[in-house]
């Protein structure tokens, strides 16, 4: 069996000097939030980029209609009633962590409820809980496409 096949992502990263473990246990919500941002970032950017070959600024579009506040907001709310106890506490604390950056042309509320998600996706990432990343991403991926299939009907209706 090749090497690259026997072990994950994760072995060769922790390969690369200098690169520490994470305890998701003791890091502060906003350090959660800054690597569940890249790891939900590259699951959209990998799913858009999957459905064929485009100009990047056309993925770039797309991409930004998954990844913005507002959007990862809604995701949120479709997903809460499925998290554990311990999933809803990380990301009420990523939710209500001050962060220093202001909302860039979203509500606050949106804004924190983005946090918090992806407080929640840093927090998973750094357990190796993958599949349960896959599950909670795709119950939010399917709450925007039946949001974005009700906008299409109701624009047809007008």
């Amino acid at each position: 069996m090749e090497k690259g096949v026997e072990y994950g992502f994760e072995h060769y990263m922790n390969q690369i000097p200098g690169m520490e473990k994470i305890d998701p246990r003791t890091s502060s919500p906003l350090v959660l939030a800054y690597i569940g941002d890249c790891v939900f970032d590259l699951i959209i950017k990998l799913m858009v980029a999957g459905r064929g070959n485009r100009q990047v600024h056309k993925l770039h579009e797309e991409t930004s209609q998954y990844v913005q506040a507002s959007a990862q907001s809604y995701m949120m709310r479709s997903m809460q009633e499925h998290l554990t106890a311990e999933e809803h506490a990380v990301y009420r604390r990523g939710r209500n962590a001050r962060s220093v950056s202001p909302a860039k042309n979203q509500s606050i509320t949106d804004y924190r409820r983005a946090t918090g998600f992806e407080a929640l996706i840093g927090y998973l990432y750094l357990n190796g809980e993958y599949a349960r990343i896959t599950e909670l991403v795709t119950i939010g991926l399917q709450s925007m496409d039946h949001k974005n299939e009700e906008k299409e009907t109701e624009d047809a209706g007008q």
